[in-house]
């Protein structure tokens, strides 16, 4: 069980159901090589992204992770206590009411379409006192987040997917039907994350019936380009 595989597995599936919709979108870390946390967002930037959103997948503390035994090899895993996603923002983002709307967005998205929100992370002995910013959409602030609060140009949330060292969440969250159902849920998220990142720009945000996706004012040969999206960071 590597994190990163679960991260990059999940980053390409919500890059492609992005992609479909329309998106531009820009991968950061697939390849494995994006271990500088401050480097994540100030590669969004350079690209020009417009969201930024980080993807993981969770853990819980040392101490409440048990022994387990399998096909000879020592591993662990923890009680059915530690499931469920979580989405952060930091205050120090300057756009962190842009990134807690499109937060509350995708959490309550994601409620909809069968998933729980965990609850540790509030608690002060098995979580880190995270306080909630949307407590029934699993949003809580993360102030000192690096990858947040460097995201200086664009709102930035970090999005654990379920906590894998949860066996049963673990298998779930191996299977292509998951990763779907949440890219699906990011995809629904996006429209709305878009158009309140260029309202605070001061961009107007231009819909039509035909094309609902909001756009940047950038054309092509092609006719108008969709604003780029954030990048998922499938590493920590």
């Amino acid at each position: 069980m590597i994190e990163f595989n679960f991260n990059r597995a999940l980053a390409l599936a919500i890059d492609a159901r992005l992609k479909s919709a329309g998106y531009r979108t820009e991968l950061i870390g697939a390849d494995g090589q994006a271990a500088e946390l401050a480097g994540r967002p100030r590669r969004a930037r350079e690209v020009g992204a417009t969201v930024f959103l980080s993807i993981h997948h969770d853990s819980a503390r040392e101490r409440y992770l048990r022994d387990w035994d399998y096909d000879g090899q020592a591993r662990r895993y923890v009680d059915q206590r530690f499931q469920g996603y979580s989405l952060f923002v930091s205050r120090q983002n300057p756009q962190w009411r842009q990134a807690l709307e499109c937060a509350s967005t995708l959490g309550a998205n994601l409620r909809a379409a069968g998933f729980k929100p965990s609850r540790y992370h509030a608690d002060p002995v098995m979580g880190e006192s995270r306080e909630f910013a949307d407590e029934a959409n699993g949003v809580h602030f993360f102030d000192n987040l690096a990858v947040l609060r460097n995201s200086t140009s664009m709102p930035a949330l970090l999005f654990e997917a379920g906590v894998i060292l949860n066996r049963e969440e673990e298998a779930r969250m191996s299977t292509d039907a998951t990763r779907a159902r949440i890219a699906d849920a990011v995809a629904e998220a996006m429209p709305q994350c878009v158009i309140d990142a260029i309202k605070a720009r001061g961009v107007p945000a231009p819909i039509s019936s035909i094309d609902p996706v909001p756009t940047l004012q950038r054309t092509t040969t092609a006719g108008r380009r969709k604003a780029p999206l954030a990048a998922p960071a499938p590493l920590k």
